[in-house]
């Protein structure tokens, strides 16, 4: 799960770490209060969209006066904005952040995520701030800094204090540098996160250490340990499809193909849609049905599939263990019938009850292909979409 940036800078707040004053607003009115309640005469009006780059896309605005502010909030709230994280469709801004201005001598990067290699949560930190660290990571790797985190030990002042020197802020600010960084150690374990990052973290003219701006995803499978968390999921940033599927408990994730793939099983569900590629065909989707799809399950999954019109043709690969294929032809079945399948149907089985499963495919009436193996159903279903 995403959240908004202010929502993220709210969190690391909360563990010791520095951030602007901001107030996040829903129209240009409630822009300009936000910034007399702020006071100054700088403020930053940022678009609040779950994807990097908003700068680029004109999305983030300095404003000078109450009218500056308004003027861009005007502009931004209700734009579709395009950064190279939301691809050409881009993403419609519906909430702002109305921020104080910084004094920036100094644009940095850190962020967390788990290495998977040591098995250990990994700080990473840059003197490149500002930028994209994929685009730092292939073009200047030497200047991304890490720490492989004791997880009995935290992260130890030693190594907040030697990783601070390495991306360039100086003995005197280390004092202020500490506790962001070991702060954002502390929310990114404590809450569960996937992804937390400061981009950029920026030094001052009088040696603070803030997040200009930040960034946190979260593991969904332990959003019911945070209520609070969970409580900031913004639907409307999410794939209307992919929030439907979530409530019937299936993973769901949208594709540019034109072949719907409904399987069981996330391992299976990759390789079908490798298959398929191999084969000349493109996927519409990732769709794992899970180990014990019923035939409500089933028929939801092919309903959500077929609100891509670009789906040309489904593709159903099961493989039988604790879900039973005679179980998932009933639902294929019962599925097909409902939503008044108009596009070809490739079923694969095997597994428990398989003979069973492919005579009530055989008995339904229903044009469905069958596919002997994985290679038959990935050829029959690419023919299919192709008109062939």
């Amino acid at each position: 799960m995403k959240i908004h940036e202010y929502q993220a800078k709210e969190i690391l707040r909360k563990y010791g770490v520095a951030t602007p004053r901001g107030i996040p607003c829903f129209s240009a009115d409630e822009a300009v209060a936000a910034a007399q309640k702020l006071g100054g005469y700088v403020w930053m009006v940022k678009a609040q969209i779950h994807a990097g780059g908003r700068g680029k896309g004109g999305g983030v605005k300095l404003a000078k006066s109450s009218d500056e502010v308004r003027q861009h909030a005007g502009r931004i709230l209700g734009m579709m904005l395009q950064t190279h994280q939301t691809g050409a469709q881009g993403q419609k801004v519906r909430r702002l952040l109305i921020e104080e201005g910084a004094d920036i001598a100094k644009e940095l990067y850190a962020g967390m995520v788990v290495d998977r290699g040591t098995q250990r949560v990994c700080l990473m930190a840059s003197s490149e701030g500002g930028m994209d660290i994929e685009e730092v990571a292939a073009r200047t790797p030497d200047k991304i800094h890490k720490v492989f985190i004791d997880p009995m030990m935290g992260l130890k002042d030693s190594e907040a204090d030697e990783l601070a020197r390495k991306i360039g802020i100086p003995d005197a600010s280390l004092a202020k540098a500490r506790p962001a960084l070991q702060g954002l150690y502390q929310a990114f374990d404590e809450t569960d996160a996937s992804l937390a990052e400061i981009n950029p973290l920026i030094l001052t003219g009088s040696g603070d250490v803030i997040a200009l701006d930040a960034k946190m995803n979260f593991d969904d499978n332990a959003l019911f340990r945070h209520p609070d968390i969970a409580a900031m999921r913004d639907l409307d940033e999410e794939d209307p499809d992919e929030v439907e599927a979530s409530k019937f408990d299936l993973n769901y994730i949208s594709l540019d193909g034109n072949i719907g793939c409904l399987v069981n099983g996330a391992g299976l569900a990759m390789a079908t849609m490798d298959i398929t590629k191999l084969y000349g065909g493109g996927p519409a989707n990732f769709l794992d049905v899970g180990g014990g799809a019923s035939a409500e399950k089933v028929t939801e999954a092919f309903k959500i599939m077929l609100r891509n019109p670009n789906v040309k043709a489904i593709l159903v690969n099961i493989f039988g263990g604790i879900m039973k294929c005679d179980v998932i032809a009933e639902g294929i079945v019962a599925a097909a019938k409902e939503v008044h399948l108009n596009v070809p149907l490739v079923v694969r089985l095997e597994g428990t009850n398989v003979e069973l499963g492919k005579k009530i495919l055989a008995g339904s009436g229903l044009p469905i292909i069958s596919g002997n193996n994985m290679a038959d159903a990935a050829q029959k279903v690419v023919a299919a979409a192709q008109g062939r």
